[in-house]
């Protein structure tokens, strides 16, 4: 095998939870480039579809499934149509998950005024929606003996963001989870299991876009200092996601697992000085 050829996701399948998603849409484009065949999951059936479309368009195949990843019997009948439709799972990237406004402390209350039942649901959202969809599709890996799971952590599981507790918590369990897990697979099951995480910066979204700039177009002052703490000067764009994933979930990465890789313009490696 080529270089160039041990970064091809060629036929193999992949399911992507929150798949409908800003970031999951990026995600489900690059891997159908790659030439997997990939199953989004998400809540929002007419979003799933347009993705297996988007899929097609790029010459690969795609299935759309409306499903719960907090809901375990919702993920373990997704997991039932994607074998019986291509009969294996070879990867899983686990996208599903994000803040939840009520779980955001106002920038003017006190941080004991924390909304506890909503910080609860943000936690259990992009914690457990991540370890749920990884303990069913997982099975199915590990009894392969073969394949790569991605979870979505985020730079504020080691630079922890003001205002934002239960996101916090929840991707600071995502990256233990992830060790744990690659740690796990690889003793119980095989050596050509891996399990490691994405950890994004800041990205500018259209979901995010108000919180980040200004209706002129400028950055606003929260946007500002996450710029003036990156030694790119820039937020980041979906699109620099995809490379590490492809390569995560690809045999290039063979002897990768339990690792946390940040894609975030430097942000995590600089003191500021």
């Amino acid at each position: 095998m080529s270089i160039l050829d041990s970064f091809s996701l060629k036929d193999k399948v992949i399911v992507v939870t929150g798949g409908t998603g800003i970031l999951g849409k990026s995600f489900v484009q690059a891997l159908a480039e790659a030439g997997a065949k990939v199953c989004i999951i998400g809540r929002d059936m007419q979003k799933a579809e347009e993705r297996v479309q988007l899929v097609e368009r790029l010459g690969s195949e795609g299935l759309a499934i409306a499903a719960n990843v907090m809901d375990e019997v919702s993920m373990k009948e997704a997991k039932e149509r994607i074998l019986e439709k291509w009969g294996t799972i070879d990867g899983l990237v686990n996208a599903a998950g994000g803040n939840i406004p009520g779980a955001t402390i106002g920038p003017n209350d006190d941080i004991f005024d924390n909304k506890i039942g909503d910080t609860i649901k943000a936690i259990e959202l992009n914690l457990y929606g991540t370890i749920i969809p990884t303990l069913i599709f997982g099975e199915v890996i590990a009894k392969k003996g073969k394949g790569a799971i991605v979870n979505i952590s985020s730079l504020a599981a080691s630079r922890p963001l003001t205002r934002v507790l239960g996101y916090t918590v929840a991707k600071h369990g995502i990256d233990g989870f992830t060790k744990w897990m690659a740690t796990e697979l690889a003793q119980r099951y095989s050596d050509k299991i891996r399990v490691n995480a994405i950890a994004p910066g800041v990205f500018l979204t259209e979901q995010n876009r108000t919180l980040l700039t200004n209706p002129d177009g400028s950055y606003t002052e929260r946007a500002q200092k996450f710029v003036n703490g990156t030694p790119f000067s820039r937020l980041g764009n979906p699109s620099e996601l995809e490379g590490t994933l492809v390569y995560l979930l690809s045999d290039a990465s063979g002897f990768v697992s339990g690792e946390i890789i940040f894609v975030d313009g430097g942000f995590n490696a600089w003191c500021g000085v």
